[in-house]
């Protein structure tokens, strides 16, 4: 059995996950690819890695996240908790079972900045810059296209 966290605001998916208000606990058999239990808990009051480790204190074996920063992500890493990045959509239950299915769509990709910009960050553009260039080709964009979440767009290891 594996647990899933997935972060909400007002009941649905936050996509930043800075941002959330609760988390859904999943508990999921992933042979049988069900979900087996929900819980809705209220973290501690958001700083810097408190939520990587309240996470990890609820049972947490994976992450699914619009934006996220690479700290959280390097916490998370160091507790062997898998981040799945670049989710979208609104309802939990279905960002679940379709991630359970191997049909859930994910980035993959961090973000860097902190503000508002789709993933919950907003990167400053200069006239005619694309979004991606501030940085680098091909990396750090919050949301660069869709790739499966099964075939390895989450971030784990250390």
């Amino acid at each position: 059995m594996k647990t899933i966290a997935v972060p909400l605001s007002s009941g649905k998916f936050s996509s930043h996950f800075g941002g959330a208000a609760s988390f859904a606990l999943y508990a999921v058999d992933e042979s049988a690819r069900t979900i087996l239990d929900r819980r809705d808990l209220a973290p501690p009051e958001h700083g810097h890695g408190v939520f990587p480790m309240w996470l990890r204190e609820q049972g947490a074996d994976r992450i699914l996240a619009g934006g996220m920063g690479p700290r959280a992500i390097s916490i998370f890493a160091h507790h062997g908790i898998e981040v799945v990045l670049g989710v979208d959509g609104d309802d939990p239950d279905d960002l679940v079972r379709r991630h359970l299915a191997g049909t859930l769509q994910a980035t993959g990709e961090p973000c860097h900045d902190h503000g508002f910009h789709g993933c919950g960050h907003d990167h400053d553009h200069s006239p005619g810059q694309e979004h991606g260039q501030e940085h680098g080709q091909g990396h750090g964009q919050c949301h660069s296209g869709s790739r499966e979440a099964a075939s390895g767009p989450s971030v784990s290891g250390g």
